[in-house]
């Protein structure tokens, strides 16, 4: 497994649960150091177990050597592709510098049969170029075979995926290399998972549609809320009725501040930036506007905020309930709930931030925000609360006692998942998007 962030860790642990001999590769030290003594990095549900039961039985060994993968028969590539500084577009380097280490010990197995596959996100065109690369070299055969993991889900999501997609040169079920990716996943596939050959364009686009579609739903019903907001109309229960369409179906109708994150936001812009490379500009211009509205939900907070502040910010002590981009992870990147609670302190809000997992990311990456490790630190003498990662704790807070630590007892709900009639009956004025 070369690359061992969130996807290489959870792949390789997870792939020696199966029964494999895995290596983990990266060019960290420190990460691979962490790996090595059964310890996760980051935090993701059934991981810690998973990785420090696999190092135990020998199944699993970590590494920053190349050269300890002389007799491996299959390398995945789980290199990140983070949005370029320069534009819109995915970063390769990352991968480019693997291949360009692993070619050599390729070239030295001396025609053995080698199957490199590729994990990570890529700019549809990429594999084809890459399969190019590797033909040179007697005995390797590429597969790209897309992620579909989910932060929070991935260990579920890597064992019990709902489908496995290979991206081949050639579509065949017979090939060698669909053959070999069979042996790797054939305890998958012994459970019936659903497994689908394509070729490599139609693999690469996969994964970039599917978080590109889901992130249109997410706008959609987001744009809708504002609407809701200014008619009077509750967005839960146009969602929900919708959502009884088959067609259109209730999953990523919640309205709310947005999605963050690694994937979704890096993936609709690498999809935008790739179809105006290729000269589908137009087609792919209202991905644009999604983009747009999805950012600019955490404007419409801060300005919801604003009003309930009656005008400023200056001086006023704002909580935030979550840091996360999401429920169950550690991962702080584009998150929305951090993008809203830096806006506030850049206008002068003195902003404490709360979240169960992801404070010592907070610390690093943000050392001006204030971090409570408790609710109530961060709520006490508040003026105003901000609930935006929508975490099983927050949503079981008592109001009663909240409305007792608070300096004014107002809340903006921007996840839509308090029980408005309870926390209005405990006396508190309660914003929830959509829903005013």
């Amino acid at each position: 497994m070369i690359g061992c962030g969130y996807l290489g860790a959870v792949h390789a642990a997870s792939m020696a649960d199966i029964g494999h001999r895995v290596y983990g590769l990266d060019v960290d030290a420190a990460r691979i150091a962490t790996l090595g003594r059964g310890l996760a990095p980051f935090h993701e549900p059934d991981f810690d177990e998973l990785l420090h039961q696999n190092i135990q039985n020998g199944q699993l060994t970590f590494t920053t050597a190349y050269e300890d993968l002389d007799d491996v028969d299959v390398h995945f590539l789980a290199l990140g592709t983070p949005q370029r500084d320069d534009g819109l577009g995915a970063d390769l380097s990352y991968i480019h510098s693997a291949l360009d280490s692993l070619t050599p010990l390729l070239k030295a197995r001396n025609g053995r049969t080698t199957l490199v596959v590729g994990k990570s996100t890529v700019p549809v065109g990429t594999a084809r170029g890459i399969a190019e690369r590797l033909e040179e070299i007697p005995g390797v055969k590429l597969v790209w075979n897309p992620e579909f993991l989910r932060e929070g889900f991935a260990v579920k999501d890597t064992l019990r995926p709902d489908r496995l997609v290979y991206g081949v040169s050639d579509v065949a079920d017979e090939t060698a290399e669909v053959h070999m990716l069979d042996a790797v996943y054939r305890p998958l596939l012994d459970l019936e998972i659903p497994r689908r050959v394509y070729n490599f364009e139609s693999a690469e686009l996969v994964k970039v549609s599917a978080n590109s579609f889901l992130a249109t739903k997410i706008s959609f019903i987001n744009a809708i809320s504002e609407l809701c907001d200014i008619t009077g109309a509750d967005v839960n229960d146009v969602a929900e009725a919708i959502g009884m369409d088959d067609r259109i179906g209730r999953k990523f109708l919640r309205a709310g501040i947005g999605f963050g994150g690694g994937c979704l936001p890096k993936d609709l812009r690498g999809l935008i930036s790739r179809a105006g490379e290729l000269g589908a500009v137009d087609s792919f211009a209202f991905l644009r506007d999604i983009d747009a509205i999805n950012t600019g939900r955490r404007d419409y907070v801060v300005r919801l905020a604003r009003r309930l502040l009656d005008g400023e910010f200056d001086g006023q002590r704002i909580a935030v309930l979550g840091a996360a981009f999401k429920p169950d992870t550690d991962d702080v990147r584009d998150s929305p709930a951090l993008d809203i609670a830096l806006t506030l302190y850049s206008e002068g809000a003195r902003v404490k931030v709360t979240d169960p997992v992801a404070l010592d990311n907070v610390r690093k990456r943000y050392p001006a925000l204030h971090a409570e490790d408790s609710v109530e630190n961060t709520v006490r003498n508040a003026d105003l609360v901000l609930l935006l990662t929508e975490w099983s704790e927050y949503k079981q807070l008592d109001p009663a006692v909240m409305k007792e630590l608070v300096s004014e007892a107002k809340i903006i709900d921007g996840r839509n998942v308090l029980d408005l009639e309870q926390w209005r009956a405990a006396g508190w004025h309660v914003e929830a998007l959509g829903r005013s």
